[in-house]
Order: C-alpha cells, then sequence, then structure tokens
C-alpha cells in the first residue's frame, strides 16, 4: 500500500521489504510530529493538500478493498461491543442500525471515487518539514468517496470548536462537500464514541459524539 501511494510523495519510501519474514525497513520521517501536536491554525490547508497528493494516485487495476467492504466489516467486528454494559448504556441498536443506514447511504450515491488512506486519523499523520508537508503512515488503501479521508479529522472537533465548525473549515480547505462531510461524521461518530468510552475519554467528547450520532 506504501508503494501504491509513492508517487505522490506523502508516504514513507519503502527502504527494503522482506514478505517472508513479515518485515520492512521505511524512510524516517523528520521531523516526525504527529498532527494533532501541530498547530491547528494551518493544519486544514495542509490537509488539503495532503489529500490532493493522494487523491491523484491512480486505483491500480482490479483493486480488491472498497470502502463498503471496509464498513461491512467495522460494523460488525466494533457493533459486538454494544454488549458490553458500559457501552450498550450509552449507544443502542437503535443508534447503531441508524449508522449503517446513514452509511448505506452515503455509499450508493458516491459520484466520485479515488484511492484513498483509507484510515487517516491524525495519529497517522506526520510532519514532513517545511519540503514535504504532511506525511501519511499506516494506509488501509480502499477505494471510495474522497469525504472519507477527511472525516477523522472532522469528528476530532468534538470538545474542542465542535464537529460542525471543523467540518466547514476542512470542507472548504480541501475542497469537499461540506454537507457529505458532516454526513460522514454522523456514520463514524457512534464508532468514535466507542472508542473514547473504552479508553476513559472526556464526557463532553463523548456527549457531543453522542449527540451527531443521533
Amino acid at each position: 500500500m506504501l508503494r501504491v501511494f509513492a508517487p505522490s510523495g506523502r508516504v514513507p519510501t519503502v527502504l527494503s521489504a522482506d514478505a517472508e519474514a513479515g518485515a520492512m525497513v521505511l524512510e524516517e520521517v523528520l521531523p516526525g510530529t504527529v498532527a494533532e501536536d501541530m498547530s491547528q491554525t494551518s493544519l486544514p490547508q495542509q490537509w488539503g493538500e495532503l489529500l490532493a497528493a493522494l487523491h491523484a494516485v491512480a486505483p491500480p487495476a482490479h483493486w480488491p478493498l472498497d470502502l463498503r467492504g471496509r464498513f461491512d466489516e467495522a460494523f460488525v467486528r466494533i457493533g459486538r461491543r454494544l454488549s458490553e454494559p458500559a457501552i450498550g448504556a450509552r449507544i443502542d441498536q437503535a443508534a447503531w442500525q441508524r449508522a449503517i443506514r446513514r452509511c448505506e447511504g452515503l455509499l450508493d450515491s458516491q459520484a466520485r471515487v479515488v484511492l484513498l488512506h483509507g484510515d487517516l486519523h491524525l495519529g497517522n499523520v506526520l510532519g514532513g518539514g517545511p519540503s514535504r508537508g504532511l506525511i501519511a503512515i499506516d494506509p488501509k488503501a480502499c477505494v471510495g468517496d474522497p469525504c472519507f479521508d477527511a472525516v477523522d479529522y472532522v469528528v476530532a472537533g468534538a470538545g474542542q470548536e465542535g464537529v460542525e465548525a471543523r467540518c466547514q473549515r476542512v470542507a472548504t480547505a480541501c475542497g469537499l462537500d461540506g454537507d457529505r462531510l458532516y454526513a460522514w461524521s454522523r456514520v463514524i461518530a457512534p464508532m468514535a464514541a466507542i472508542a473514547h468510552l473504552t479508553y476513559d475519554g472526556p464526557e463532553p467528547v463523548i456527549d457531543e459524539l453522542l449527540a451527531l450520532s443521533r
């Protein structure tokens, strides 16, 4: 996946790999600051530049992974956690099914699909210095709606400036459909809430995510 995205210049170079051993040597990304620790003033514009570079890479012929398959797996895997008392008390099956229906509607209405990074949260984006810009690591490359690669960044606005306000800033900076981006944020909000519930995240963040999923 890193080699597929290599023409973008926005992923670490694979210096050596041994598939049989399950090991590879990657270029070191410097300074390597994670995006969540970078200046939030300029980050939306930099995110837009990152997406433009990644999404300009043509999907390889017959690429086997798409966004629908990614969500089919995620809804089953994460949905099992609704049986846990601490999570089931905050997120019920009705909310989960609502997220699934929203997701299906967005997948059915994709007008443009690109090769997505597929897991572009703030911890998977590093500062590569002035000459490189943002660098993406750990791709789960799949084909789908370009808005998806911005949605984790948008949802991370919960408890800060707010998801809706961040959505507007990011959509403008990335040249994305703001309504679709916000709709995607409502799809993944319950998943993000489960992550925060698991690791004792701040209640204001959880409350905003749960409200977004309604």
